[in-house]
């Protein structure tokens, strides 16, 4: 043991001397000193006492492989997290509004809700649309609507996070385009967009094209921001929607990463060097309730994805080995009874994700299990986010939980959970195959099932649902959507249409088409397409046309 804690001992000491003492030289920490309440000093981070032997293999320190203690070195003691609240509804000016005042009261970054129709392609005046524009989302379907969202809002300086999938790569080029029209060069722009196919396919539904066609698009969008959007991500391999769809937190955190190897597959096969471009993958994960599963998971991630990339992919550049991510709190979790109460749930996953080591956060409103989130409680889910930053203390020490007996074996099992499932993926032919046959998807359809099961049987306790009700409980009042918004959408797009050089759209769409029968990145050719006013439903009609629909295995 005395061999063990020395060993521990001096790899601090060489820590605190090179890894963080750099860090620290070159971006001061938010403060000169970090005490509690009562004055006792905080050290940076603490070592186990004795340590184990594999101390160094299994957890690390700060900001150095296997990174399970966070991928900088002074985390949030240097810096906080994103607050990212994701927001958008109705129309473009609407949305506009709404993120001026999240600005104004504190958020640091934007994450754009689109509305369904935007989601998968079609334009507000298509049939497809009837009953959808405007409602879970901001409804944009051209280079004006983009515009006007964006407006007053400085690309250069304001990350924008879109949470876009099927229709990624225009949602992308239409903030190229915007940030053109404002004068601001592509390659400063910051921010993440989805793009994430693989986890439509596996949980949420909201794919257009097959899964091979999509993928195409997926390893377009890397490749492009690769050699062009150098401080853009431009996938954010994301878990929530699994575990969204009833996953267990083993299940989403293999699921996860079984998509982002089949990414970096992906894009290893297109020629590119994996650690010219997985510097910039991202991740997005769900946090629930159970505060300890939560941050055993986080952890967990960064450590497997290190090793993978290592081991798997042969990465030398020590930031491809960093799973940088994003959480938002548990949409599911979130109860239409008793709404108060989410409140309180909110805040035990805000403090799990931020325990767990999160880059940026979302924490979602009291009152979105009833309605889209009103302006009060997403400002009150933004408090909460602060009030964890600046009063609770967590954030004066790295990973403030790790080295305890039990978060460091639910560590430990966590990741061997999902190695598990990520090996019976492997055999499948990888995440490719095992999607097309429809693996994840069962094994989720499964989990929600029991999840289900355990909650009517009230084997499961959810507060104000199977116990603890109250009778005389009010209904809260709900956000309401002005009913013409749709009305408006049709006008709108109608007469951008009409105003449009009808010619050079339409060139535009058949050099788009002429491209896709090719193997060129279709970036280039989409980007084109919208700044000759080309509508997002014209533009996935015509890669429709060419790669067809996608039909669901388990149909």
């Amino acid at each position: 043991m005395a061999t063990d804690e020395h060993t521990a001992r001096e790899a601090l000491s060489r820590w605190q001397d090179t890894t963080y003492g750099k860090a620290v030289e070159r971006f001061p920490e938010r403060k000169a000193e970090f005490a509690t309440s009562s004055g006792i000093a905080l050290d940076p981070v603490y070592v186990p006492d004795p340590a184990s032997p594999d101390y160094a293999d299994e957890l690390g320190l700060p900001g150095e492989a296997p990174f399970t203690r966070g991928v900088q070195p002074t985390m949030y003691r240097g810096r906080l997290w994103t607050m990212r609240q994701y927001a958008g509804f109705a129309t473009a000016e609407e949305s506009n509004l709404r993120y001026r005042a999240l600005l104004e009261k504190g958020t640091t970054g934007l994450s754009v809700a689109f509305d369904l129709p935007t989601q998968i392609g079609y334009d507000p005046d298509d049939p497809m649309s009837a009953g959808e524009v405007g409602r879970v989302g901001v409804s944009i379907a051209s280079i004006d609507d983009m515009e006007t969202l964006l407006a007053g809002i400085p690309l250069d300086k304001i990350s924008i996070s879109m949470t876009i999938n099927s229709t990624a790569i225009v949602l992308l080029a239409l903030l190229v385009a915007v940030a053109k029209r404002q004068g601001v060069d592509p390659a400063v722009l910051r921010g993440t967009v989805q793009n994430d196919l693989f986890k439509e396919f596996i949980a949420r539904g909201t794919q257009r094209l097959p899964v091979r066609p999509s993928l195409r698009l997926v390893t377009d969008v890397i490749e492009h921001a690769m050699r062009e959007l150098p401080k853009f991500n431009p996938v954010s391999i994301s878990g929530y929607h699994i575990r969204e769809a009833g996953a267990t937190a083993v299940e989403e955190l293999a699921f996860t990463l079984a998509d982002g190897i089949g990414y970096v597959e992906a894009a290893i096969e297109r020629g590119l060097d994996v650690d010219a471009f997985a510097p910039r993958l991202s991740f997005f994960f769900n946090a629930h309730n159970h505060l300890f599963e939560e941050v055993a998971k986080f952890r967990a991630a960064r450590r497997l994805w290190a090793r993978i990339m290592t081991e798997r992919f042969g990465a030398k550049n020590p930031r491809s080995l960093k799973l940088r991510f994003h959480t938002q709190t548990g949409g599911s979790t979130l109860q239409a009874r008793q709404v108060d109460v989410n409140v309180v749930r909110v805040t035990l996953q805000a403090l799990a994700a931020v325990m767990g080591g999160t880059q940026s956060l979302h924490t979602n409103g009291r009152d979105e299990a009833l309605s889209l989130p009103s302006e009060e409680a997403a400002v009150l889910a933004l408090r909460t986010q602060q009030v964890i930053a600046h009063e609770s203390g967590v954030t004066d020490v790295i990973d403030p939980l790790g080295g305890s007996p039990y978060v460091e074996a639910l560590t430990d099992q966590v990741e061997a959970g999902a190695v598990a499932l990520i090996e019976k993926i492997d055999a499948m032919g990888g995440t490719l195959a095992a999607v097309e046959a429809g693996y994840p998807q069962s094994v989720i359809e499964k989990s929600a099932y029991e999840a289900q099961k355990r909650i009517e049987s009230k084997a499961d306790v959810i507060v104000g649902v199977n116990r603890f009700e109250a009778e005389d409980e009010a209904t809260p009042e709900m956000f309401e959507l002005d009913p013409s918004i749709e009305t408006r959408a049709r006008e709108r797009i109608a007469a951008f249409r009409a105003a449009r050089d009808t010619a050079a759209a339409e060139a535009a769409r058949s050099a788009l088409a002429e491209a896709v029968d090719g193997t060129a990145n279709l970036f280039p050719a989409v980007l084109a397409a919208v700044e000759a006013h080309c509508t997002i439903g014209e533009i996935m009609q015509t890669l429709e046309a060419r790669y067809g629909t996608f039909l669901s295995p388990r149909a």
